[in-house]
């Protein structure tokens, strides 16, 4: 059951809104060995809960993909187009 093994959260309850709502994932901290991000409720803001990223699988998630505009991005805005 390897596919269950990282997940992100789209929809949490909220206790303040008193109904399930979308969240917001905050970066809360990072450490050598993982990352922690924060649920944030998109109504009220409270925080909804937390999630525990290792450090492989961080690097993995922030790497851009493959002709990521990114770069070109950047290229024009140096070049002032």
């Amino acid at each position: 059951m390897s596919q269950f093994e990282s997940f992100k959260a789209s929809s949490l309850f909220c206790r303040k809104c008193d109904k399930p709502m979308a969240v917001r994932e905050q970066l809360l901290l990072i450490l050598p060995d993982r990352e922690i991000h924060d649920y944030l409720c998109s109504g009220c803001g409270a925080s909804l809960g937390q999630r525990e990223v290792m450090a492989g699988e961080a690097q993995s998630s922030l790497l851009p993909a493959r002709g990521s505009g990114f770069r070109g991005a950047a290229k024009r805005f140096f070049r002032g187009k």
